[in-house]
């Protein structure tokens, strides 16, 4: 038996739009104007709309492998062709080319109730789902009080499912799809569904089914739930596979495509254009590591961050500050000069300053980041009227604070603390 569990050659889905064109609104009188010519003269009368066909291609030259037991992410913007490589997956829908091969029986949780009958009930759902995938009787009865017992859907399980709710319905629908176990799992943002208990219910049982040996395609816009639970991720965008590869890198490609990627020179050419302050000028910001500007950094060694600006004016309280945030957007930390300062509003005089801050050596973790930056004076107004952001990319080096050669800590932060063993 091959070692390989989905085989995607040269994949592409076609659809025609049909585009139709109409007139503008006209009068009443004009319409029954033409209308009184096309019975006088018929042959004479124009038409009303005109239409047009366009072929669009959902997806186009998509290759990639997936191994038994690997669970692999599937990214992109909306409309990249995420659901459609699920649907043509599942046998859902027909490629228009290309071939797909496949090992081992599939079960698909595309969207809520995928494949539920409105009219059964939900015991008749969980057997008819578990025909469809191939299972015997005996089967789905071994599984079933796992089902209904994650699914907490006891008192109606002889109702028909078109009276549940919609939380009772993705409850069974992903309860049927995570407990039958296929070979093949495709699933299809069902962590986006539900209340927050259902949701950390679905990635919890996510993370044992992925961890069980199953082969595992899963679509989610949770990048950290894709990193959590994939060891792989393909990348779509219009269509095509932007990037395949190791779920951290490609997710940090992702992001960092989706966000602002200035470069440092690109970075002070803007802020050359920002408007004089009267207290306040930022001249260069700069990002350095073993004295060399640079936003792609490794963790082994410390980072400069190197603010130069100009104080134009006698000023209590002003900063310079950077905030290093996720590349989400959230914050990590932030630091500011004069943040240790004994005054709470330092006098700052006037004159041409190099403020520089270091983030110790062995303190980010190997990920992407975004850094703002900054300044204030504090309690009255922003001297930048806007954070300047640049993007940077930090790899992991050496085997510090690692559990094993190529691990990679899940936090945000690998500060390298200080322990002591003693042995008794």
């Amino acid at each position: 038996m091959s070692d390989t569990a989905i085989k995607v050659e040269n994949l592409g889905k076609r659809y025609r739009l049909h585009h139709e064109k109409r007139e503008s609104y006209t009068a009443l009188r004009d319409v029954i104007a033409r209308q009184a010519k096309r019975l006088l003269r018929p042959s004479a009368g124009n038409s009303q709309a005109t239409s047009s066909d366009e072929d669009f291609w959902a997806l186009k030259d998509v290759s990639f492998e997936v191994k038994q037991g690997e669970v692999v992410g599937i990214i992109g913007r909306n409309g990249a062709g995420k659901s459609t490589l699920l649907k043509v997956l599942s046998r859902i829908t027909e490629p228009t080319t290309g071939r797909i091969t496949l090992e081992g029986r599939v079960a698909s949780l595309l969207e809520v109730g995928t494949g539920f009958h409105p009219e059964l009930t939900g015991r008749e759902n969980i057997y008819l789902n578990g025909a469809i995938l191939g299972m015997t009787k005996v089967e789905i009865s071994a599984k079933f009080d796992e089902i209904v017992a994650f699914a907490e859907v006891e008192r109606f399980l002889d109702t028909p499912v078109k009276r549940y709710s919609s939380g009772m319905y993705v409850r069974l629908a992903f309860a049927v799809a995570a407990h039958l176990e296929p070979e093949i799992l495709v699933v299809d943002e069902v962590l986006a569904v539900g209340d927050a208990a259902f949701q950390r219910k679905c990635l919890g049982k996510m993370g044992e089914v992925c961890g069980s040996g199953r082969t595992v395609l899963f679509v989610s816009h949770n990048m950290q739930s894709v990193q959590q639970l994939c060891q792989r991720a393909v990348w779509l965008e219009k269509g095509c596979i932007k990037g395949v590869g190791q779920s951290d890198e490609i997710v940090n490609q992702y992001i960092a495509a989706e966000k602002r990627t200035e470069s440092l020179v690109e970075l002070n050419a803007e802020i050359a254009k920002i408007p004089s302050d009267p207290a306040f000028i930022l001249k260069e910001v700069d990002v350095l590591q073993d004295g060399v500007s640079a936003i792609e950094l490794v963790s082994g060694r410390p980072v400069e961050v190197r603010f130069n600006y100009e104080v134009l004016e006698d000023v209590c309280g002003l900063h310079v500050f950077f905030q290093l945030c996720d590349m989400d957007g959230s914050l990590i930390f932030e630091s500011l000069h004069n943040g240790d300062a004994a005054e709470q509003m330092p006098l700052v005089t006037r004159g041409t300053y190099t403020s520089v801050a270091v983030i110790p050596a062995d303190f980010l973790a190997g990920r992407s980041y975004e850094l703002h930056l900054g300044a204030s004076i504090a309690s009255v107004r922003y001297v930048i009227p806007k954070h300047l952001n640049v993007a940077l990319h930090v790899h992991s080096t050496g085997l510090v604070n690692r559990a094993y050669s190529g691990y990679s800590s899940p936090g945000r932060l690998a500060p390298l603390i200080p322990w002591h063993t003693e042995k008794l």
